[in-house]
């Protein structure tokens, strides 16, 4: 009888399920910079959030967020080289050139897209990217 009250006292799950948190659903936005510290093309910053870094690119008028870490072995992926990915052609001579641009790990040269996250090569590797949301000249990330 004891368990049958305790059960019809505790509230029903919705109303303390964390799914249902509106907290928990939304993003918090965080400054990063000011849009005058990004102003030429292939410019990036990098900032603290929570204790994990994140840059922001500044790419063919757009800006990017993508997490300064590479998950094969939590190397500073943002302090690497940018470039674009290139091909060779099933013949083994022909070149192809990919327009996106892509950041090199400095620890082993993984290489992910800083638009989208991916990896150059597995699927099955992918890098957090973030929404970037401008207000009044300021940069902030959606997290």
């Amino acid at each position: 009888m004891k368990s049958e009250q305790l059960w019809a006292r505790q509230p029903p799950i919705s109303s303390i399920s964390r799914c249902n948190s509106p907290h928990y659903m939304s993003k918090q936005r965080h400054y990063i910079a000011d849009t005058t510290d990004l102003e030429t093309d292939g410019s990036e910053v990098v900032a603290e959030v929570n204790g994990q870094e994140v840059a922001i690119y500044y790419l063919d008028e757009e800006y990017h967020a993508i997490a300064n870490f590479c998950p094969h072995q939590s190397g500073p992926l943002c302090e690497g080289n940018r470039k674009g990915k290139v091909d060779i052609g099933e013949d083994g001579w022909q070149v192809e050139y990919s327009d996106e641009i892509y950041v090199e790990c400095p620890w082993h040269s993984w290489m992910f897209n800083i638009k989208t996250g991916e990896h150059a090569v597995d699927d099955r590797y992918r890098v957090p990217t973030y929404d970037v949301e401008i207000e009044d000249e300021k940069l902030y990330i959606l997290r």
